[in-house]
């Protein structure tokens, strides 16, 4: 049987760069990885933030373009976002959100707690300690290895059709059912980091797209022939899946499910070093060769950006 081992990465839309990156960066600690464009829509940069290298399980990527309209989370899209930070530091990020003046609350789902609040865009974002995962080394402003943002814990579907998302999951995917309260049904993947996904049993309005929401989820594929057979697999579902398409840092293929969601499937080769040293990731604008002649143009077209401590940490 085909098997993911979690989630790749999770792509979300947001109106402001440079708000994008003091939030993530500043705020939550997160390494900016990768700043390159949106191969559709080049005029758009493609940020990409995650772990000291970026290792799948742990990236969450954003298309910020100012002119793009407020967007609505619900049915058809990923609801909510969970990291995993170290055992014994929630009350260091319920400290450092009091510090940035962020509002969250405190809830508990299958024996965790979580702390939940919202990104500037609006996006729904949770902390949940676990033993799980490796360190993340990275240390920036405020924000220390010993309780940074290890990767994703997982993340909250809203489905349109909750029972045949569930049904995707476990017998197309492989993960597996582990358990079902107060309206969520959970699965688990078997890696150590974006392994863990609820459904939401109960209705919510239904989403649009557009600033604040999550565009789509990716899971995991080994390399290019497990990716192709994922996609001869969905064919024979008759989900549609897409040609594969070259994204530089990993081959995908994506398709809707039945609840509404886009989902990809995405290789973990060759990663986010492949066009630059782990030391320099995401200094410099990474444009694909086919859109390296125009850099000129496009870095005038773009904001000007920057990964900065913000005052809080000074």
């Amino acid at each position: 049987m085909q098997k993911t081992a979690g989630i790749h990465h999770i792509t979300a839309m947001v109106n402001d760069a440079q708000r994008n990156i003091d939030f993530y960066a500043g705020v939550l600690g997160l390494r900016l990885i990768k700043k390159t464009i949106n191969f559709d829509r080049p005029e758009v940069y493609h940020l990409y933030f995650g772990n000291e290298t970026g290792q799948p399980g742990t990236v969450i990527t954003f298309f910020p373009w100012a002119k793009q309209l407020k967007g609505r989370i619900g049915t058809g899209q990923v609801g909510v976002t969970s990291y995993i930070v170290p055992t014994d530091s929630i009350q260091f990020w319920e400290k450092r959100l009091q510090k940035f003046g962020i509002e969250f609350s405190s809830s508990v789902r299958f024996g965790e707690r979580y702390l939940t609040f919202n990104d500037p865009d609006g996006l729904e974002l949770e902390l949940v300690e676990r033993n799980e995962g490796p360190i993340n080394n990275w240390n920036f402003g405020g924000v220390q290895a010993e309780h940074a943002i290890k990767g994703f814990g997982g993340a909250t579907l809203l489905s349109a059709q909750p029972n045949k998302t569930a049904d995707l999951l476990e017998n197309i995917m492989g993960l597996e059912c582990i358990g079902d309260e107060s309206g969520f049904l959970r699965f688990r993947a078997d890696a150590n980091l974006g392994n863990t996904i609820d459904i939401k049993l109960t209705p919510s309005v239904r989403g649009l797209m557009g600033a604040g929401t999550v565009h789509h989820i990716a899971w995991r594929a080994k390399d290019e022939e497990d990716l192709v057979r994922w996609r001869s697999l969905l064919q024979d579902k008759e989900y549609y899946p897409t040609e594969v398409r070259d994204r530089n840092y990993f081959q995908a293929v994506y398709f809707h499910e039945e609840g509404g969601i886009l989902f990809e499937i995405a290789t973990d080769p060759p990663g986010f070093a492949v066009d630059e040293s782990v030391n320099a990731l995401g200094k410099k604008l990474m444009l694909p060769s086919w859109l390296e002649s125009k850099r000129e143009e496009l870095e005038e077209a773009l904001p000007l950006v920057e990964v900065r401590v913000l005052e809080g940490d000074k």
